[in-house]
């Protein structure tokens, strides 16, 4: 009897503890969260930027330590994963970002959450989060200087922040360049749509960007024509070169769970000045030259340029450029390369890459198996761009040519778990691309 009790009194005293775990890590999470929806509240909603001239411009946006940056992304990471072995969330994957909102049911009530879930550099872009929802319901885009209410290009063109959605599946084949205005979010989740056969995504001089949830293919070059970018504005194009998502001189961009392929161009560009951007949870395929990150050596101001590229799948029939990048800092963290014939990370004019948690499986092309190419840097200075590798898994002979000083001692210290283990990045890119989501089901 007196065992009996012990053991019964025993086995309470340990649900409580659990319990008492569980909501004091749930508070601190929830604390978390909430201070940075405080921090986000307080953004200068300002509508439009002024330009590339502006020093200001640089020091609002770029970030004073990128490697810090890079170690809340490994933070991020792992802090979603013990959520996960803990079973706070059963559908929960490991992605930081989805965990973050796909396990709601409700998700399609509570759409603008999304704008919370953001990672890496770009994780302070809130898109339309401050405005109200603006309903896509026709496809077409009969004129580019004076759209149609209804349609996306009207959407996009509006000074005031806007959330924007899609009353139904739609294939939108666009006539000019589809110009955006800073503070908006195209949320595709939940219907199938598709930018296709005609110009696609310009994203110029603005800020606060999300774009979420499309498929974008067949994109080619248009141009020459006048195009609506606000209602108080229209101008003369020039020919564009037919990119999927074109960013310049833009800041505060987030482009997540997106499918893109077979564009005239690149599939994602980001030129002149921009920066504070995330590329992630995308699937790319069919595609040569696939991102562009930085416009030329000569153009010095993509030193401020900084990208987080996160989750994505470097999928079938790709080349090269996964990315290729100019100046600034790039942070590749937990990418699937199945696929490419060149090669899949490149560079020149000394940027920083930091390769963490991808895995790459190298061609059968015995000529093709290094991961990294290095255009210029003649001399020998290549041997000082600071280039690093850092628990990536290399298979089928792939490998990966470090170069510089390697990481400094404080993002060492940051990092000393590293990102999550190339082991998973199977589970964690599994549903990369856009999403088949339907209300009243998690996504």
């Amino acid at each position: 009897m007196g065992i009996s009790l012990t053991l019964r009194f025993l086995s309470s005293f340990t649900l409580l503890l659990v319990i008492v775990f569980v909501c004091v890590s749930a508070s601190t999470e929830l604390n978390s969260r909430l201070a940075e929806e405080n921090k986000l509240q307080g953004l200068n909603n300002s509508s439009m930027t002024d330009g590339l001239d502006d020093e200001k411009w640089r020091n609002e946006h770029a970030v004073d330590n990128p490697e810090e940056i890079a170690s809340m992304v490994d933070m991020s990471i792992r802090n979603s994963t013990e959520r996960r072995n803990l079973g706070y969330f059963s559908c929960g994957t490991g992605n930081p970002i989805d965990d973050c909102w796909r396990c709601d049911r409700l998700w399609y009530r509570r759409r603008r959450r999304l704008a919370n879930c953001g990672i890496g550099f770009g994780r302070n872009a809130i898109g339309g989060r401050d405005g109200r929802y603006y309903v896509v319901s026709d496809p077409g885009d009969d004129d580019p200087v004076n759209p149609k209410p209804g349609t996306l290009r009207h959407a996009v063109i509006q000074d005031q922040p806007l959330w924007i959605v899609f009353k139904r599946d739609m294939v939108i084949t666009l006539k000019q360049e589809l110009i955006m205005n800073s503070f908006k979010t195209i949320d595709a989740r939940g219907v199938n749509v598709h930018i296709a056969y005609g110009a696609c995504i310009t994203i110029q001089f603005v800020t606060n960007i999300i774009i979420h949830g499309l498929h974008i293919h067949d994109c080619k070059p248009t141009g020459n024509a006048m195009v609506r970018s606000s209602p108080s504005h229209y101008g003369w194009r020039t020919m564009a070169d037919g990119d999927g998502i074109s960013i310049f001189g833009s800041s505060h961009i987030w482009i997540d769970h997106n499918s893109l392929s077979n564009c005239a161009d690149g599939l994602i560009d980001a030129i002149m000045g921009s920066t504070a951007i995330t590329v992630s949870n995308n699937y790319f395929t069919h595609h040569n030259e696939v991102m562009l990150l930085g416009h030329s050596d000569s153009y010095v101001r993509d030193k401020q340029m900084q990208v987080t590229i996160a989750y994505n799948h470097f999928g079938e029939g790709l080349i090269q450029r996964m990315p290729r990048c100019r100046h600034g800092y790039f942070h590749v963290v937990n990418n699937d390369y199945t696929h490419w014939e060149m090669y899949a990370i490149g560079g020149s004019a000394n940027p920083t890459i930091n390769s963490q948690g991808n895995r790459f499986l190298a061609p059968n092309n015995r000529f093709a198996k290094e991961v990294t190419k290095r255009e210029g840097g003649w001399n020998g200075e290549w041997k000082h761009w600071n280039w690093r590798s850092e628990g990536d898994l290399l298979l089928n002979g792939a490998y990966f040519t470090p170069s510089g000083v390697g990481a400094a001692a404080s993002y060492a210290r940051a990092s000393s778990l590293g990102a999550k283990s190339s082991s998973m990045v199977g589970m964690i890119t599994s549903n990369a691309g856009a999403l088949a989501c339907r209300n009243g089901r998690m996504c």
